[in-house]
């Protein structure tokens, strides 16, 4: 289906089940990236270089993490044009993630619920598809999202973002700390000030010795929830600069429905992103860059559908963006359309 005119490709998958359409999708570009059909769904890369906690990105447009969570897709999804593209998130052991069904479309609200749970192959399996891309070869920008097993109670969560930490360290250009799903049962109890101020404190301890036995600095960013009010957005900005974090990314999903109500599968549970999250994502970016001050790098996610929502990242306060759900509704057209319009500001 990648191979289809965007258009009519999707309008066969939507007629599929969500979760098997990308399964196709994603098949798909890993079968055929790196060959000469890639350039069905390829763009030219606008050029529009930033340099950010160290690392110069090629645009100012990201793949978002969460559609390629096990890494096999990355030259793929770099030939739609993206400055950096972002995979996982990666837990330590594979695991089947939450039961099926467990992706739900919202078309008219351009929105999708998911509850997938960090399905993955575990952290070997995406090592090895992260050692065979290219995309970093061909200057992209590669960051790697990590996070812990469902059956690793909360209290022990910093042993599995350390394990992860160890092994994607290498192979990063940066490492997203992710403590913002919903789907993972406690997860965003790590967002609180004094969780959080732990799990950092500890992975800040051991980026140190990563450090000195790689002799390169790899940023760590941490990704949180839109479902935040302005006195938690202003710790987590306290907290992040304590613990020497380089950036923030905002936001995950969102557990709110006020948007979509009465809308066939709104009550679903999970995480609804796309068109319904952008306001909420900007405000916490706002909040963000209020309290994080004009330099701290901001990577903004949250309902890009179109390049005005872009430039709405950028005038929030994001220095990047990401898309994810808008990839799905319009097509890698979207990418060039946002990358070109934040390069003109």
């Amino acid at each position: 289906m990648a191979l289809l005119p965007y258009a009519l490709s999707r309008s066969v998958l939507f007629n599929l089940d969500p979760e098997v359409a990308h399964e196709l999708t994603m098949g798909a570009l890993a079968r055929f990236q790196n060959t000469p059909l890639a350039c069905v769904w390829g763009n030219q890369r606008v050029q529009d270089p930033v340099t950010l906690a160290g690392v110069t990105f090629p645009n100012r447009v990201g793949m978002a993490a969460g559609l390629d969570k096990n890494g096999r897709c990355i030259d793929g999804l770099g030939a739609m044009g993206f400055g950096f593209v972002e995979v996982g998130t990666v837990t330590p052991k594979a695991q089947p993630g939450n039961p099926k069904p467990r992706m739900f479309r919202l078309p008219e609200a351009n929105a999708l619920i998911n509850r997938l749970g960090f399905n993955n192959e575990g952290l070997d399996s995406f090592l090895a598809n992260v050692k065979r891309a290219k995309f970093r070869q061909n200057g992209g920008i590669l960051g790697l999202n990590i996070g812990k097993n469902a059956v690793t109670p909360i209290e022990n969560a910093v042993d599995d973002y350390l394990i992860c930490l160890e092994g994607v360290y290498p192979h990063a250009d940066y490492v997203t700390v992710n403590i913002s799903s919903p789907n993972t049962k406690n997860l965003r109890a790590l967002q609180s000030d004094e969780a959080l101020d732990a799990l950092l404190g500890q992975l800040q301890e051991r980026r140190q010795d990563l450090i000195k036995r790689h002799g390169r600095t790899v940023p760590m960013f941490v990704k949180i929830a839109p479902d935040l009010d302005e006195t938690q957005v202003g710790v987590i900005a306290a907290t992040l600069q304590k613990n020497g974090i380089d950036g923030v990314i905002a936001t995950n999903t969102t557990i709110s429905r006020e948007a979509v109500k009465g809308m066939q599968h709104a009550d679903e549970t999970g995480g609804l992103s796309g068109a319904p999250v952008l306001e909420a994502s900007n405000q916490v970016i706002r909040q963000l860059r209020a309290a994080l001050g004009p330099r701290f790098p901001i990577i903004g996610v949250g309902g890009v559908m179109s390049a005005a929502d872009a430039r709405s990242k950028r005038d929030a306060g994001a220095d990047l963006v990401q898309i994810y759900t808008g990839l799905i509704y319009q097509g890698p057209g979207l990418v060039k359309d946002c990358a070109q319009a934040l390069k003109l500001g």
